[in-house]
């Protein structure tokens, strides 16, 4: 009966968390009992994110060009105390780290000037919690997985079930 509860209870927070997302999910079984969840974020969803977790109010236009394996970001990004606009651009990949997405910018760059380290750091480190909270519907799920194509970024989390602790 218990898991019979919890696995009601489970649907329940997986449909209330994608009518507030923007991700769409497939879940399944593993033959173990655990919960196999998919879930893929748009490249529109995807700007968003990233336009939050770099969160300076002088970049505006940015786009997210989903490739083959990796991230095209392009933004404009206006000057304080003038009227010019500069061009920045970078390389976003992901990655699993200990269960986590990770974030790694490579080639930033403004107006063909390398952007600082520091900047990108921090960048990479709000990048990857936001599309984490964006992708993961379980606080308890441990990301397996996550690939990038032309069409979307897939997430396949790893949800423990009493079923898959034995219980």
């Amino acid at each position: 009966m218990k898991t019979k509860k919890f696995v009601t209870v489970l649907g329940l927070l997986i449909v209330m968390g994608m009518t507030v997302s923007a991700c769409s999910l497939n879940i399944e079984r593993n033959p173990d009992g655990s919960l196999a969840v998919e879930s893929n974020m748009t490249e529109a969803s995807l700007q968003a994110e990233i336009t939050a977790a770099i969160a300076d109010p002088l970049v505006h236009d940015l786009t997210a060009d989903l490739r083959d394996g990796y991230v095209f970001v392009s933004a404009e990004r206006d000057r304080v105390m003038s009227d010019e606009t500069d061009t920045m651009t970078f390389r976003l990949d992901l990655g699993v780290g200990d269960g986590h997405l990770t974030a790694t910018i490579s080639d930033a760059r403004l107006n063909d000037l390398p952007i600082e380290e520091a900047r990108v750091a921090v960048w990479n480190e709000r990048i990857a919690t936001k599309l984490e909270r964006a992708g993961q519907r379980n606080p308890d799920s441990k990301l397996q997985a996550v690939t990038i194509s032309e069409d979307a970024i897939t997430m396949v989390w790893r949800i423990e079930t009493a079923r898959s602790r034995g219980g």
